[in-house]
Formats: structure tokens, C-alpha cells, sequence
């Protein structure tokens, strides 16, 4: 364990040597832990390329479940992997009740299970990139979402920038000047049969979630809006009623709101995801010149809640929940008059508002309606933020008793874990 992790024990990783390699989990989109809490699904590059490997957590058995030679698939986030060669690592989704994986390696969407029996579903269109995949809670349905090739159509060399060589132009303006399109496809986990495919107009989707209750109902994103993020990232498509609408709206009926900031186009929100009931949606980002908030959203009443954090806590961060309602942050907290390290955020110099510099995993308790937050720190990640896979991403086991996370220290990044109880 690097004891600079306080409290935090390292799971899996490299360890800073000639031989050393990089591990970490799957996107906040999914779990990342079986629903026993006994296996836990990473991403892990030991043998030369990334592969996805599971780890028992009771007895430390590792195993790995797909078999890539081709490195990184191209796709969003990976902007400078190989064209239709390689693992998806922006693709990999757990059906954490069935225990089964589904991926993109190469140009085929895949699934595989614990023994690592690996079943072909269908084959990627032509000239489409793909993103965050997901399953349905019932395990029956698989929605990838894809964009028109032509969004990330460039020479990461010369035409891309830091760590992970992203275009240089903005990938939305892209698509609203060329009326490119994103498409939410989805197949039959069983057969593998494109059940349906619902075109997206002048979008760029990158994340996208089922419904916990209803998997006729996708929250799907519209990546890095280039104009009007406040009201532009966050969307439902009913399947049912084939209809789309937008999740956050301008407004000033805000609850829980005790220092008066109002609901505006120009806000930037992002990493939208379910309430386990399928009733709401929490969200974070900032108000336009205000302050960072987290945000939650009532589907039947239309209510909103969003808590403005102080003005200080403005280090980048992510916010996932547990099943009871509680909330971990990577970001954001920091003690009163604290001084925190400078780190060179150059290389990922994504379009929010925030510093990348946090350096705590905190449970947070939150009470909407008073419009209060409390923090608990539980331990220092001090991961260096660069670029998309050192991104500490905390997820809870389902047990809620620990929390899992990334770290980058000194080249290799790891996965840790630690107890959600408060330290004494």
C-alpha cells in the first residue's frame, strides 16, 4: 500500500517499476462490484494491452475475462486510440446481478461472464464512434450509443491536444455546423438483435443510462455542449412514447436553494445518474459566475433541488450515490484554510469551470430539502487528475460499508479502497 493513500488500501495496480502497469475501474456509468459485493471488474493493462480482469475480494483470486492484442479502441475519451482495433475501455459495462461484461473490441460489441466465455452480440455500423455503453437493470437490453464518425474525424498528432491528444475544435460546434448525429442503439443481450435504433439530431452523446425500473426510458447526455450547457446536457428518451426532453430547465424554483442562485442556460452541469428508484436524477457542475452544486431532479413532480457548495470548494469532482441515498465526492472538499499542492492540470483541460486539484474521498450526506450538505472526509486519494483514467471516480459497494477508487501517484494508476464508516 502507498501509505500517502491515508486510511485508503491499495487493490490492484502497478507498482512504479520497469514492469509496472496500469489498473482501474470501469466509469461511474455502471458498478463496478458485483452485487454480492464479492468480485470486483477493472480495467488492467498488465499484459501490454488493457483488458478487463475481475478480482475476488474474499480470497484476492484475479482473473482476466477478455482476450485484446489490438491496445485501445478510438472513441470518446480514448481520442488517439487505433481506428476499429483494440478494447473499447469507453465501452465496458457490468451487469453487476448477472455478473456478465459487455464491450466494443475492435468493431464487434461483445459480451463475456466470470469464466471469460466470450460471445460476439453484433458488429459496430461503418463509420461510427462509440462511448459509454450500459445495461439494463433486468439484464435484457444493452443501449451503445454512436455518432457519426465524422465527430472525431482528425490527426490526434497535429490536431489534438494534451495528455489525451482531444480535438483542438469543439466536437459539439462540429456537429451543430455538419447536422452530424448520435444514435441510442439498442440490442437483445441474449440474441444480440438490434431491437431498435432512435437518431439523435445534432447531439454527441457519450453517456447513457437505463432507468433503473424502466428500461423504456434512456437519460442520455449531450457531451460538452459548446453553447447553453445548463440546459443541453442532460436529456430522457421514452421509448415507448418515442418521445425526447430535456431534464434541467431555466428557472428560479429551485428548493434546498438557501443562497438564491437561479437556474440559467449558461450554467455547466454534468455526470447525470438514477436514484435507484428511478425517480430522480442527481447531477452536479456550477452556476454560471457562481459557485460549484449538486443538483437533484423529481421525474413526476418536475421539482428541482440544487445545493450551492462555498465558494472555495471549486477543485473539480464527481458525486455517485449509494443505495441508501448518500453520496461520495472526489472533489471539492477542502479544510478551512487549507493550502492545497499546485498540480499541472495542463493535460486535461476539459470544458468545466473547476480546478483538478482535489485530493479527498468524502461521504457526503446530503438534505435536500434544508439544502445542506455533510462532508465526512474519509481519506487523501492525491491522484494528479491527468487525464480520464486517473480520475478517482469513487463508487460505493453495494453493501455500502466501503468505497472503491482510482489513484495516479508517480506514473501508475491503482485502484484503492476504504471504509464509508466516518474515521475516528
Amino acid at each position: 500500500m502507498d501509505q500517502t493513500i491515508r486510511n485508503g488500501r491499495m487493490l490492484a495496480g502497478g507498482c512504479g517499476n520497469q514492469d509496472s502497469f496500469n489498473t482501474q475501474l470501469l466509469y461511474f456509468t455502471c458498478s463496478s462490484v458485483s452485487r454480492d459485493d464479492e468480485w470486483l471488474y477493472m480495467i488492467c493493462d498488465k499484459g501490454g494491452n488493457p483488458d478487463v480482469i475481475v478480482r475476488n475480494l474474499m480470497t484476492g483470486e484475479e482473473k482476466t475475462v477478455t482476450n485484446n492484442h489490438n491496445g485501445i479502441l478510438k472513441s470518446y475519451v480514448y481520442f488517439d486510440g487505433n481506428f476499429q482495433k483494440g478494447l473499447g475501455k469507453a465501452s465496458v459495462s457490468l451487469d453487476c446481478q448477472r455478473d456478465f461484461i459487455y464491450y466494443i473490441q475492435d468493431d464487434k460489441i461483445c459480451k463475456t461472464d466470470l469464466n471469460g466465455d466470450i460471445i460476439v452480440l453484433n458488429t459496430v455500423p461503418d463509420g461510427r464512434m462509440t462511448a459509454f455503453t450500459h445495461v439494463s437493470a433486468d439484464g435484457k437490453f444493452l443501449c451503445v450509443p454512436m455518432t457519426d464518425g465524422r465527430c472525431l474525424e482528425y490527426d490526434p498528432e497535429t490536431e489534438g491536444s494534451g495528455l489525451d491528444k482531444r480535438p483542438v475544435y469543439s466536437i459539439d460546434g462540429r456537429i451543430q455546423e455538419e447536422d452530424l448525429s448520435s444514435y441510442l442503439c439498442v440490442y437483445d443481450t441474449e440474441s444480440g438483435v438490434l431491437l431498435y435504433e432512435k437518431e439523435v439530431p445534432r447531439c454527441w452523446i457519450t453517456h447513457v443510462q437505463f432507468n433503473p425500473v424502466n428500461p423504456e426510458e434512456i437519460m442520455y447526455n449531450n457531451e460538452w455542449p459548446s453553447f447553453s450547457c445548463g440546459i443541453r446536457r442532460i436529456w430522457l428518451y421514452n421509448h415507448t412514447s418515442d418521445r425526447i426532453s430535456p431534464v434541467r430547465s431555466v428557472g428560479e424554483d429551485t428548493l434546498g436553494n438557501t443562497r438564491g442562485y437561479r437556474r440559467t442556460a449558461e450554467d455547466w452541469v454534468c455526470h447525470e445518474m438514477w436514484s435507484d428508484d428511478g425517480t430522480s436524477i442527481i447531477y452536479h457542475g456550477g452556476y454560471a459566475n457562481g459557485p460549484a452544486m449538486v443538483g437533484k431532479y423529481q421525474l413526476e413532480s418536475g421539482k428541482y433541488w440544487e445545493i450551492a457548495l462555498p465558494d472555495d470548494y471549486d477543485a473539480y469532482g464527481h458525486f455517485t450515490l449509494d443505495h441508501a441515498g448518500n453520496l461520495v465526492c472526489d472533489g471539492y472538499f477542502k479544510y478551512p484554510g487549507e493550502i492545497k499542492k499546485v498540480r499541472d492540470n495542463s493535460t486535461d483541460n476539459g470544458p468545466d469551470p473547476h480546478k483538478k486539484d482535489a485530493e479527498y474521498i468524502c461521504k457526503v450526506i446530503p438534505d435536500w430539502d434544508k439544502g445542506v450538505l455533510e462532508w465526512v472526509p474519509l481519506c487523501r486519494h492525491e491522484s494528479d487528475w491527468l487525464g480520464q483514467d486517473a480520475h478517482p471516480h469513487p463508487i460505493y459497494s453495494h453493501g455500502g460499508d466501503r468505497i472503491f477508487f482510482n489513484s495516479r501517484m508517480n506514473k501508475n494508476v491503482n485502484v484503492y479502497c476504504v471504509s464509508s464508516k466516518e474515521p475516528h
